[in-house]
């Protein structure tokens, strides 16, 4: 049997050294983190947890938010309907490019980048209960995620409005897609609601449990909850993995080879379908946006454990 504790022990002493890269700071809470932290762990489809590092800190999902809230608007919709908005393909652009739109529809490239994620939110909808209370979309988003995790998930309200204040990017992308009619009229809703999933504070092992659900086909490793229709499952892993490592999908598929999500705030998580969830927090962060000793870790435990898609599996 691998000895995953010991095999995470030596990639955390090998790492914890490293001061490269920076906090983003155009953020200016995440400005404010200890940029020492650093914490990996995996969790396999059987329910087995193993983690090595600052497991207990806390950290916001930022971007790695993305793939979850888009499962979210395949169920509510159908792959039709959401894609008639937003696209599948890899754009070669920076995750918050303004120019990130297809020429004649108009769409954003894919949900994992900024604009894709906007236009996602938006179609993540307040819904009517039987006995006539509304449950709002943001309830809806945080409850999702807290049955990814097992555990009751809250959003760090510094984090978000900090992100809201700062968002002219964002607040740009989001007119020009209104321009476009790629979202409706609620604009400052649906940029509430993707800031909001942005700050869901979690800790590694819920984003380890995160990235083991989506590898266990929908259902929750440790709870056996199904949260997602293993239907989707498919479109969520394939777009993590042409995706949602940005302008970098390409070397990262080639060196890596694993279906990967990063965020600012410094957590990577990864996806080996049927095997496990890995996930690594670090906040310390490339020009892409991904975290340096994240990106280094995963590389590692992927060659350690020969986890690499295209390599072929002995029988």
């Amino acid at each position: 049997m691998t000895d995953y504790k010991n095999l995470l022990k030596k990639i955390h002493e090998k790492y914890l050294p490293s001061t490269k890269g920076s906090l983003a700071s155009y953020i200016p809470e995440l400005a404010k983190i200890d940029p020492n932290l650093f914490a990996i762990s995996i969790t396999t489809v059987d329910g087995k947890t193993y983690s090595h590092g600052d497991i207990n800190s806390f950290f916001t999902l930022q971007s790695t938010s993305k793939p979850f809230t888009y499962g979210l608007a395949l169920m509510d919709h159908g792959p039709e309907f959401v894609h008639q908005r937003v696209g599948v393909e890899p754009s070669g652009e920076a995750f918050n490019s303004i120019i990130e739109l297809e020429k004649n529809s108009h769409r954003p490239f894919n949900p994992m980048i900024n604009s894709g994620a906007i236009a996602v939110a938006s179609m993540i909808q307040d819904k009517l209960l039987d006995n006539n209370e509304i449950y709002i979309r943001s309830d809806r988003m945080l409850d999702l995620f807290s049955s990814l995790c097992g555990k009751k998930l809250e959003i760090n309200e510094q984090v978000f409005l900090s992100e809201k204040k700062t968002a002219h990017r964002n607040r740009a992308i989001a007119h020009l897609l209104r321009h476009f009619d790629v979202i409706g009229n609620d604009i400052e809703e649906s940029l509430d609601l993707y800031f909001k999933q942005c700050s869901v504070e979690i800790n590694i092992i819920d984003l380890s449990q995160m990235a083991a659900t989506l590898a266990n086909q929908g259902v929750q490793p440790i709870s056996k909850i199904k949260i997602y229709d293993e239907q989707y499952i498919t479109d969520m892993i394939g777009l993590i993995f042409t995706c949602g490592m940005y302008d970098t999908a390409g070397a990262w598929a080639y060196q890596v080879g694993i279906p990967a999500k990063s965020g600012v705030s410094g957590a990577i998580f990864g996806v080996i379908p049927g095997v496990m969830g890995i996930a690594v927090y670090s906040p310390l962060i490339d020009d892409h946006g991904h975290s340096v000793r994240g990106v280094n870790a995963i590389k590692d435990i992927s060659q350690e454990l020969k986890l690499n898609i295209f390599r072929q599996q002995k029988r």
